[in-house]
């Protein structure tokens, strides 16, 4: 009975049911039933076969192997017939079966099989028709893969170019968003800018998964046809391609470049799986089709159409080169390995100088570049064992352009700034005694300015001299200034008498109202200077400075660093003000700092590392490669000597330049530099008196605080009333705002304010040592003094003031990026002040 249900299963189940009753038979006596677990090998490819097996039930798989791995396999359900052919040719196995799962075998041992089929030659009837059938299916396989081929060969991706170069943690995580897609058929997203190599990254995903031997096409969106044939195929028609692909990878590169027509066709097909192909005009629209394959997309730009939660499995941001600055180097010799392996040259080095000046490159071509570039400066080195910084020339960013770095021009230069004599030594060997002698002489000496040389030097030197430094060195005082030399001083000298932690600063709040305080102070100090007439008397200019001093040590003992000269000090807000001015700039190689440095000693202060120096770190707070105005900058070198990379630089630049690149306007500056402008009219009352026979009351006090607030707010309220009329003349044309127009005036408001000090600095300056013998009581007669012309005075108050007002006619229109007559009111405006001051002035 057992033999009965055996012949009867194998001629409704297997290939054998064209044989003969008592061929069946002979095999059902010879089977040997035997069941085998999941997840055991059956029989090795290569060997000989012991047995015939026909699969009674569970589930096999045969594949054969190759170098790559597993390749062709497929499953094998119940009525399976494994290894007719070979034992009836004498071959071995040319495939690995293994079971699923729990499977049961019926086994027939060779010896007992080949005798049956020596018995009975039907069998090898069987086996030839059954040859017959695979060889038709081989064929049919065979014309299927040959057009398959032919239809994916012209977007084949063959294999990866490379992995992700670079260790740093942006390339890190690169690696293992990529390792994760890889595991799963997950839609993919890739995001980025040019030039990275999105593809790539899409084709590791591909070829690191285990459908890496199933085809990867890449198609360009803007190739792909408006109705989507080429890729969903036509309803009755030719094929698309994802038809053709099976579960194969399908690239769609650049999608923000996808025809709008196909951007819901997309969104369906990543969210349901299927297509629908292209139909005919006037036909009901074809049913949907499955996609098998993995779609992954590259994009250089968010799309709305795939922020849908959920809609993509993987959304990976490759992140551009220039937050990847530690990866330049690896990059590098990457190339530099490629291009000299394919030409069959020795890879030269790179020098530091080149890799830094790369590293400060931002590459806005990315990757693609950087490949370019390296490849250029290997063909222009011809062969060098070296390639120098000459070779790499078109390495360089906007922002740095039209800039020299002194320190590398002059070595000398750079040796001083990091030496202990800048500018420690001179501050504590020489400006703190100095600065005490001069208040002492000022609070006790003689109360005149001819007969106190520590009057003459504040007001007919330092004033002058400073404002004629600007232009040239910026803020560069501020590193010598004595008021924070007493503050210094007095936080160490307290947290060694009494250790604690000093404050945070406040920066949100010193950001808001820190401005305007040194904006009130310096008012104040304007209209002090103006009705007590400081300058004229010694121990209020020395009071003047007793209470900036007080304000320095007051806020050192309060919180770290500097925070006084930072957000308070109202000499140090004019400064910084006119530094925006200056031709020299201090800035570090941003590059080079994302790259090398993970310290930030230049910022936080730390120990000696390589050729960095021990420091307490930027007494304003302000790290170098950040620095984007000089108002923030001291020039203290605090940060050239604790760089250990060579990052920092001092370079030499156009005159003002971050005013129409790189500059934020704010209020309280605008403000600041209409009260310096306006300082210049209220120093100059009596002389608008005289040359306009106005009679000012300047005798009586009250209408004396009258005219100085009407002489520090008229410059300013003249200019803001004339901004509307920027817009009569071209209402087309939105004029930029008056915030950003108004450091135009930045050089006439220095430029008045030095022609308004030329007179004390080439007259009274040059009195400098018979005042000084007077001082202290000796006879001043027959002394040398060296006095100025009066013509020679106002011929330099004049060019001081042309030349001013045509810088700032310069710097306006550059500010402002439009026509010369979209400005006419503006430039209006600067002549009538000009020729105000010229009146009282220089007085012709």
């Amino acid at each position: 009975m057992e033999q009965t249900k055996r012949v009867t299963w194998l001629r409704q189940n297997t290939s054998l049911e064209s044989l003969s009753e008592e061929a069946l038979e002979a095999i059902a006596a010879a089977i040997q039933s035997e069941t085998i677990q999941g997840n055991r090998r059956l029989v090795l490819e290569d060997t000989r076969p012991e047995a015939l097996y026909i699969l009674y039930s569970g589930h096999l798989e045969s594949y054969q192997t190759s170098k790559a791995g597993a390749a062709n396999a497929f499953s094998l359900l119940p009525g399976s017939i494994l290894h007719l052919k070979e034992l009836l040719l004498d071959q071995p196995v040319e495939r690995t079966v293994i079971t699923l799962d729990d499977c049961t075998l019926w086994m027939i041992p060779r010896p007992e099989f080949l005798a049956i089929a020596q018995q009975f030659a039907e069998i090898n009837q069987v086996f030839s028709r059954q040859l017959a059938t695979e060889l038709d299916q081989i064929s049919a396989q065979l014309e299927y893969e040959r057009e398959r081929q032919t239809a994916l060969r012209p977007y084949l991706v063959p294999k990866v170019k490379r992995g992700v170069v670079g260790t740093s943690r942006y390339a890190v995580r690169l690696r293992q968003e990529i390792r994760k897609a890889s595991q799963d058929r997950k839609s993919v997203l890739v995001f980025g800018e040019p030039g990275l190599g999105k593809d790539n990254a899409t084709a590791l995903v591909h070829f690191g998964s285990k459908f890496r031997h199933e085809p990867m096409i890449k198609i360009n969106c803007d190739t792909l046809q408006a109705s989507g044939a080429e890729l969903f195929g036509r309803a009755g028609g030719k094929l698309g391609l994802i038809e053709w692909l099976g579960e194969g990878t399908l690239l769609l590169n650049n999608i923000q470049e996808l025809a709008p027509g196909l951007q819901e066709k997309l969104v369906t097909l990543l969210e349901t799986g299927t297509y629908i192909p292209v139909g005919r005009e006037g036909e009901p629209p074809p049913a949907p089709r499955q996609c098998h394959a993995r779609i992954v997309l590259t994009s250089e730009k968010v799309l709305p159409l795939l922020e849908r939660k959920g809609l993509v499995g993987h959304i990976i941001r490759v992140p551009p080169l220039r937050v990847r600055k530690a990866d330049i180097a690896a990059q590098i010799e990457y190339y530099l390995s490629l291009f000299c392996r394919a030409r069959g040259m020795p890879k030269p080095k790179v020098s530091p100088e080149a890799l830094r000046r790369l590293q400060g490159y931002d590459f806005p071509g990315n990757l693609t570049e950087l490949e370019s570039l390296v490849e250029r400066a290997i063909l222009q080195a011809n062969g060098a064992a070296e390639l120098t910084e000459e070779v790499f020339w078109s390495a360089s960013t906007r922002g740095r352009r039209f800039r020299i770095n002194l320190l590398n021009n002059y070595p000398k230069l750079r040796q001083f700034l990091r030496s202990p004599w800048y500018p420690d030594r001179v501050n504590y060997g020489f400006t703190l005694g100095v600065f005490a002698i001069v208040v002492a002489v000022l609070m006790l000496g003689p109360q005149s300015r001819d007969s106190n040389f520590a009057l003459n030097l504040f007001w007919a030197w330092w004033w002058p001299l400073i404002l004629v430094a600007f232009p040239f060195v910026g803020r560069l005082w501020c590193s010598v200034c004595p008021f924070m030399i007493y503050g210094e001083l007095a936080q160490k000298l307290s947290l060694w008498l009494f250790p604690r932690q000093l404050q945070s600063w406040p920066r949100q709040q010193a950001e808001k109202v820190g401005g305007w305080f040194l904006f009130g102070m310096f008012s104040l100090i304007l209209i002090w200077e103006e009705l007590w007439h400081l300058e004229d008397t010694a121990y209020l200019s020395g009071c003047l400075l007793l209470l900036i001093t007080a304000g320095a040590v007051i806020f050192s003992l309060l919180f770290e660093r500097r925070f006084w000269c930072r957000y308070l000090c109202p000499i140090g807000g004019m400064n910084g003000l006119f530094a925006k001015l200056s031709m020299t700039e201090l800035r570090a190689q941003q590059g080079i700092c994302s790259a090398t440095c993970t310290t930030y000693q230049c910022y936080k202060g730390g120990p000696q590392k390589g050729e960095g120096q021990e420091t307490g770190g930027c007494p304003l707070y302000s790290h170098p490669a950040q620095l984007e105005d000089n108002r923030d900058c001291v020039l203290c070198m605090t940060c050239l000597k604790a760089c250990p990379h060579r990052s920092v630089e001092f370079n030499l630049r156009p005159p003002a330049i971050e005013l129409w690149t790189t500059h934020v306007p704010t209020y309280y500056e605008v403000c600041l530099l209409f009260l310096l402008f306006g300082a210049v009219f209220l120093h100059r009352l009596p002389e608008i008196e005289q040359q306009f026979g106005w009679n000012l009351h300047l005798d009586h006090f009250g209408f004396h605080v009258v005219a100085s607030l009407f002489a520090l707010l008229i410059p300013g309220a003249i200019v803001l009333a004339t901004y509307p009329l920027l817009g009569l003349l071209n209402p087309s044309v939105k004029p930029r705002p008056f915030l950003e127009l108004a450091y135009g005036y930045l050089p006439l408001v220095l430029g008045a304010n030095l022609a308004h000090y030329l007179r004390l600095g080439l007259t009274e300056a040059g009195r400098i040592v018979p005042v000084t013998f007077a001082t202290f009581g000796f006879s001043a007669t027959n002394l040398p003094i060296a006095v100025a012309h009066p013509a020679v005075i106002s011929f330099l108050q004049a060019i001081t003031l042309i030349a001013s007002f045509w810088l700032s006619v310069i710097l306006l229109q550059k500010i402002a990026h439009q026509p010369f007559r979209n400005l006419l009111p503006q430039y209006l405006t600067m002549i009538v002040l000009s020729s105000f001051l010229w009146q009282i002035i220089v007085g012709w």
